[in-house]
């Protein structure tokens, strides 16, 4: 794997692979020695981050690479620099992996042909976020086993949300069967997944209930009744599966699509995922130091 822009290229093997990679990290606290010694990776964020950004400083540190971070605040292109000049500049540096945030559709691809890099997506616009979805995946297959047989239910803001955007890609590929729920105007065009118009039906049938914030600033906006019709609270909880779980990629917006008992309870796998992110993506910029060497 020479960079990760996108996992529509990948094939399940491939999945699987990254998958129990990060397992195996997970599980054991391996950090596959020094896989990224002598290795620069650069964070280049061009929208505002913690989760993401954070754990893939700290799987780099854990790898023994050495880390550049860039935020647009306080930055160059703060200044007026263009994006491209930005990119070019800290691509001069040296650092063999990019790691790469931008709010337009493809911009981490850009980022490629302009520097010949090694780069990772970590969320670009509305399309993709494919360590998010390998997280997930790690997620699930630590708390239930597998992922191959399982419905997942992703309910909110799903055309905005490039989180949903790998998860239709990546869990398909893995066995999984996908429930799409929530407003008309937040649902993708031309998807080809199950659409459910009643979020009470669906918390009674899913294994997992993934939730997504509404994306307010890519334009979308919840209506007043958005919680009572499509947001998870206790009541709705109480009617899952025993074994269902509840999952979202955070930021959460409390009191919206979730509730502080849902957020909080022991259903929830949110700060599952948030942990299992840095082996998730030890796993990837291991992946990605094997193909420069």
């Amino acid at each position: 794997m020479k960079s990760l822009v996108t996992t529509s290229h990948l094939s399940r093997q491939e999945l699987e692979g990254l998958i129990d990679r990060a397992l195996r990290i997970a599980a054991s606290g391996e950090v596959e020695g020094q896989a990224l010694k002598g290795i620069a990776v650069a964070t280049l964020f061009f929208e505002p981050s913690t989760r993401t950004r954070l754990s893939f400083e700290l799987a780099a540190t854990r790898l023994g690479g050495d880390v550049v971070s860039f935020e647009l605040a306080g930055s160059s292109a703060a200044k007026g620099e263009s994006e491209r000049d930005t990119v070019l500049t800290v691509a001069a540096m040296g650092p063999e992996i990019l790691v790469v945030r931008h709010s337009t559709d493809g911009f981490p691809a850009v980022v490629q042909e302009w520097t010949g890099r090694a780069v990772v997506n970590a969320g670009d616009g509305s399309r993709e976020h494919p360590t998010q979805a390998l997280l997930d995946a790690v997620t699930l297959v630590r708390k239930l086993g597998g992922i191959d047989g399982l419905t997942i239910a992703i309910v909110g803001d799903i055309a905005h949300s490039r989180v949903a955007g790998s998860l239709m890609n990546v869990m398909p590929r893995l066995g999984a069967q996908l429930v799409l729920a929530g407003p008309e105007p937040f649902l993708p065009r031309g998807h080809g997944f199950g659409v459910a118009s009643d979020l009470d039906e669906v918390v009674a049938v899913a294994d997992v209930i993934y939730l997504l914030r509404v994306q307010r600033e890519r334009g979308a906006k919840e209506g007043e009744d958005y919680h009572r019709l499509w947001g998870l609270d206790a009541r709705r909880a109480a009617k899952m599966r025993t074994d269902a779980v509840i999952m979202h990629p955070g930021p959460m917006n409390r009191g919206v699509e979730i509730s502080d008992e849902a957020a909080d309870g022991p259903r929830s796998l949110i700060l599952d995922q948030v942990a299992n992110g840095v082996p998730t993506r030890m796993a990837v910029l291991a992946a990605l130091a094997e193909s420069l060497s």
